[in-house]
């Protein structure tokens, strides 16, 4: 692997404390028939069978991405994952034992280079494929040899979980954390990042972060102190 910083083969990064805060348990299934099947291609990823998820935004697709990608590396595995964000060109580690390729629907035609190339590099080594983006496979705004591919294996479609059901997972993880979540500070967190359940618990994770470096307790009070500054946590 290429050692220079900019490279884009990368280790997703984890949460700060024992665990990754974006988990297989801190998703919220929704109304998904199907999540059972889902969370088993997760769980086990097969190098003959890609796996592709769409759905609308807050739907989880990333939460997913990113829970796999901490899974592996968990288990000590390099991990390969693109999105958006990610500057090309890419590049392919022989390492790798995953690759993971976010925001597909929305690469532009260097990107959609950049995904066959290491689609094609992954399949050749057999290495295991997730992918997601929010419209199924046939509807994908990519050249066709991409477009094909990612339909290759498994799709599933992933519906977005209710508002309650965000919430409630949102508390139980503040909980977890030894964070009491009020109905003020959940209006604070949800005002700042929507009901998208990946920005709340990345800002429920730097919430918990802030307090601990500061040893200071919870508080609307220090939550909206945290808003106000840079995100330096």
């Amino acid at each position: 692997m290429s050692r220079d910083p900019s490279s884009m083969m990368r280790q997703v990064p984890l949460a700060f404390g024992p665990e990754p805060v974006l988990r297989f348990d801190t998703f919220v299934p929704g109304a998904n028939a199907q999540w059972e099947q889902v969370l088993m291609a997760l769980l086990s990823p097969n190098p003959t069978m890609p796996l592709y998820l769409w759905g609308p935004p807050g739907s989880g697709k990333s939460h997913l991405m990113q829970a796999a990608a901490s899974q592996a590396q968990s288990f000590g595995l390099q991990v390969a994952a693109f999105d958006l964000k990610s500057p090309v060109p890419w590049e392919f580690d022989e390492e790798a034992r995953l690759l993971i390729l976010d925001d597909c629907d929305r690469y532009d035609r260097r990107r959609q280079h950049e995904a066959f190339r290491m689609f094609v590099e992954a399949t050749t080594l057999g290495v295991p494929i997730l992918a997601a983006g929010r419209l199924p496979p046939v509807d994908l705004p990519v050249r066709d040899d991409l477009r094909t591919r990612l339909a290759w294996g498994l799709v599933y479609r992933l519906v977005p979980p209710t508002d309650e059901q965000v919430r409630a997972l949102l508390r139980r993880e503040a909980e977890r954390r030894g964070i009491t979540l009020d109905d003020e500070m959940m209006a604070e967190l949800v005002g700042r990042a929507g009901l998208d359940l990946v920005p709340l618990m990345e800002l429920l994770d730097r919430l918990d972060r802030y307090a601990l470096s500061g040893k200071k307790a919870v508080t609307l009070a220090l939550l909206r102190q945290m808003l106000a500054e840079p995100d330096d946590f």
